[in-house]
């Protein structure tokens, strides 16, 4: 990562922490019936006209940096290439040919026999094995 895509980062978090943090502030549409009779809307930190118009511009102001960061994020990034695969990123075996035959065709090729095993008469499939005694 080059310096500008860490700030920008940096920068992008910290701005969605701050959206976060202001949506959280603000009061919701039918808070506003209280404050109308006089419920110590005068004694705020914004004053008479309470928190509503502070908050929604800095919360506009936040999304819009928050844009901002992300299109500038986006354009850093432009040329960075990704990985989609672990298969995409894996080194290429070679391939293995098959023995030729005697007129050099690979489907004239035999596979070993395999060895027999001994089965018991009693179960046929089922491998010879040393009889065991039963246990008193």
């Amino acid at each position: 990562m080059n310096t500008a895509n860490t700030l920008l980062l940096v920068a992008h978090v910290l701005i969605a922490a701050a959206i976060i943090g202001l949506v959280m502030l603000q009061k919701g549409k039918g808070a506003d019936a209280g404050a109308g009779f006089g419920a110590g809307a005068s004694g705020t930190v914004f004053g008479a006209r309470g928190s509503g118009n502070f908050l929604s511009r800095s919360t506009a102001i936040a999304a819009a940096a928050f844009f901002a960061t992300s299109l500038g994020l986006a354009y850093v990034n432009r040329d960075v290439e990704v990985v989609n695969s672990l298969l995409d990123s894996a080194p290429q075996e070679e391939s293995v040919a098959l023995p030729a035959g005697d007129d050099g065709d690979a489907g004239d090729f035999e596979l070993p026999a395999l060895p027999e095993l001994e089965t018991d008469a009693a179960a046929p499939g089922v491998p010879a094995t040393e009889q065991q005694e039963p246990a008193q």
